[in-house]
């Protein structure tokens, strides 16, 4: 029996880190980036130049691959074989590998006891892509954050450092990501049936959490 779980799913740049982290803070819970794990994957992939679309190869590689949170000041620290790698995992390139390798059905399961076991101790805000379908579908409530193409990108170009600014750059890439999470085999991103759609386009994120509070209240 999970403790009270919230699910945030939808795809990059639709505000669901701000969003999480505020509503997490608003319920007096932790806040989980999902996204963190498999971004961990990736840095490590490349780390160790690991030919990932090599079926055993990958598979010794997961088995090999420590991969935790820790509580660090009331949030949560992605730690891969006792090093903090946090700063390291939001480049463009570890975020298109990231979708890619997250395809792998070898590395959705090694990182779904990560997950529920954090679940199973502390109520917590998931944040993710199929958080609502597979990792939590009885999860308390669900959440999925949308918004249009060219503002999420724009979130995106936002937030990068200025060596790294090309806005249709993000933007394309941003396309491409949508289109491979959302028609892999593998926990496609879509909204669960049971989940709440809300369109952050012309939202702040305080009006999408107090959005969210109110479907919350009322159950």
């Amino acid at each position: 029996m999970y403790t009270r779980i919230i699910t945030i799913d939808g795809p990059a740049g639709a505000g669901k880190t701000t969003v999480s982290k505020l509503l997490a803070q608003k319920l007096g819970c932790i806040y989980v980036d999902t996204g963190a794990l498999y971004r961990g994957v990736a840095f490590e992939i490349l780390q160790q130049k690991i030919n990932w679309e090599d079926d055993p190869v990958l598979e010794g590689f997961l088995k090999t691959l420590d991969l935790n949170f820790i509580m660090e000041a009331n949030h949560l620290v992605l730690m891969s074989s006792g090093r903090d790698i946090s700063g390291y995992i939001r480049t463009p390139e570890i975020s298109m590998l990231a979708s890619s390798s997250s395809a792998k059905p070898q590395v959705r399961s090694a990182l779904l006891d990560i997950q529920r076991h954090i679940a199973r101790t502390k109520d917590a805000v998931f944040e993710g892509r199929d958080m609502g379908t597979v990792v939590f579908p009885n999860a308390s409530h669900k959440f999925f954050l949308y918004a249009d193409l060219a503002i999420r990108a724009k979130r995106r170009f936002d937030e990068m450092p200025e060596k790294a600014k090309d806005l249709s750059r993000v933007q394309k890439e941003m396309e491409i990501r949508d289109n491979n999470d959302s028609k892999r085999i593998t926990a496609p991103l879509k909204p669960a049936k049971d989940a709440v759609e809300i369109d952050s386009t012309f939202l702040t994120a305080e009006e999408v959490v107090e959005k969210m509070l109110g479907y919350i209240e009322k159950a």
